[in-house]
């Protein structure tokens, strides 16, 4: 599911493509405890990265419900991570800014507090969620915390680039029918 960073996702791919930015989280060590505290989250990360998170889904014109969200596999498709790694003592994912460009013009704008207050909020409920399943997140693991701001949708050519401060930028291309990448 990864793509390059800078790299082109090939025509065809995907049936009905939309991008958004966020955070993502590189785990260090394991999250097994259920009562997981954001605190935690941070000791066991990495590093942080920019990502942008390409959805998909096979619902025609996106006219879905939950149910339908799941039965899509959760509308998931690709991801591209950025390629500076960030540690978490020198940002607050907080209060980072986003945007997102498509061939050069902003089409999303967002915020770390429009991610369910902080993306570590949201890492933290997914921790927990999964460590009460049994199935907890391991070191090594990519945790995509969620959107900064609204997902946009793709055509054949397009390019993105996502920026958010204090973590650098993430880009990716989307080829023609014609291009063979």
């Amino acid at each position: 599911m990864t793509v390059a960073d800078g790299g082109t996702v090939p025509a065809r791919r995907l049936l009905q493509p939309k991008v958004e930015a966020e955070v993502a989280l590189v785990l260090a060590d394991d999250l097994p405890d259920p009562d997981c505290t954001a605190a935690d989250v941070v000791l066991a990360t990495g590093f942080a990265v920019p990502a942008l998170e390409i959805v998909d889904s096979r619902i025609t014109d996106w006219d879905i419900s939950i149910v339908d969200t799941v039965a899509d596999n959760a509308s998931s498709g690709l991801f591209v991570l950025g390629s500076t790694r960030v540690p978490l003592d020198r940002v607050d994912l907080r209060t980072v800014q986003m945007t997102l460009s498509r061939n050069g013009s902003v089409v999303s704008k967002g915020s770390g507090a429009d991610c369910l207050g902080s993306p570590l909020a949201a890492a933290r409920w997914l921790a927990s969620t999964l460590a009460r399943r049994g199935d907890p997140l391991r070191a090594g693991d990519v945790v995509l915390t969620g959107a900064l701001g609204p997902m946009v949708p793709v055509a054949p050519g397009d390019v993105f680039l996502g920026e958010i401060s204090g973590l650098g930028s993430v880009r990716v291309g989307f080829a023609t029918e014609g291009e063979s990448r």
